[in-house]
């Protein structure tokens, strides 16, 4: 009986177009065996050092560039049986659901499409006592000490905003953006004491230029923005650039960047099956989702070759086998 090899597998997920199983792969491949693909996922040890690997060399790395972290929940709310589940908050459910947690480092130039993963950590706290936020500090200092990457520019939404990373930001010499919460409070000088951001005086200066806040624990000041959402709320970004060059579109651009990325995950999830392996061991699982990045990578490569949407080139796949079928149908209508 064949083996089967990590190229088979990374083609299989881009090419399958609903299941992702080890048995339907077995399936359309000759003298390969569901035992070979499961026995597969359990053997090889697949990690994010790979990726980098392949992702370096694409991307365009310069102090322009941004450094985009952000987690996402690959939902397995079905699953009672599987290593590296647990209950967490997942922001597409908008609430506590079943799955595994993952935090990713994304590269972009901030141009449309240029986006690029560069690294990623699974959030198993009960195997290796890790937080979401420890493995956010972690690939960022590997991000500037490990892999040397310019960007200078880092973002991330407000789980991360956190006392400790915006220092670990600041310490690294990077200029951060991120959003906080509407609760969060902070001081405009040392004599009036803390305040509600929706208190401040929202002069017209200040829409453009933000205002100079400090916030808890953070030993250094920060410039403070209310942006107006699409959907009409507002967003709370705050920055470490103090140049009064920084204005509120430039704050803008920058959050939108970071939502361009969410979008991104949106698409690991739905073309790749990161969320549908059935493998129930915690070895398998990681090598899936490993998998699952180079296959995600290598749709963004043939996407920006093409001048084509993640989703165009994948359903452009399909597109021979309906033409072949609306010419000569296998099933005829009755």
């Amino acid at each position: 009986m064949a083996m089967i090899t990590k190229q088979q597998y990374v083609e299989y997920l881009l090419a399958t177009p609903v299941n992702y199983t080890c048995t339907n792969l077995a399936d359309h491949l000759d003298d390969v065996s569901h035992d070979a693909v499961s026995d597969y996922l359990r053997r090889e040890r697949h990690t994010a050092r790979t990726l980098w690997e392949l992702a370096q060399p694409l991307i365009t790395d310069s102090p322009d560039a941004y450094l985009i972290l952000d987690d996402s929940v690959q939902d397995k709310r079905y699953s009672r049986k599987m290593d590296l589940v647990k209950r967490q908050y997942s922001g597409t459910e908008r609430g506590l659901v079943r799955g595994i947690g993952v935090v990713n480092l994304v590269h972009s130039t901030g141009t449309e499409d240029d986006f690029y993963p560069v690294d990623y950590r699974i959030s198993a706290p009960d195997a290796d006592g890790k937080t979401k936020h420890d493995h956010f500090r972690e690939m960022l200092i590997a991000a500037v000490a490990d892999k040397q990457l310019q960007a200078q520019t880092i973002l991330f939404d407000t789980w991360y905003a956190s006392a400790d990373n915006l220092k670990l930001v600041h310490r690294l010499g990077r200029t951060f953006y991120t959003t906080v919460k509407k609760n969060r409070r902070v001081s405009l000088t040392q004599e009036d004491g803390s305040i509600g951001l929706e208190d401040i005086d929202w002069t017209e200066e200040r829409l453009t230029h933000g205002v100079i806040v400090r916030l808890h624990k953070v030993p250094f000041p920060v410039r403070l923005f209310t942006l107006v959402a699409t959907h009409g709320d507002s967003d709370w970004v705050i920055t470490n650039d103090r140049d009064s060059a920084v204005t509120a579109q430039v704050a803008h651009d920058a959050n939108d960047v970071r939502w361009d990325v969410e979008e991104r995950h949106r698409g690991l999830k739905h073309l790749t099956g990161s969320a549908k392996c059935q493998c129930r061991t915690g070895r398998s699982q990681r090598n899936h989702l490993a998998c699952c990045y180079h296959a995600w990578l290598s749709v963004n490569v043939k996407a920006l070759e093409l001048g084509k949407t993640l989703y165009q080139v994948r359903t452009d796949l399909f597109r021979d086998y309906v033409r072949a079928e609306l010419r000569n149908p296998r099933i005829c209508a009755i």
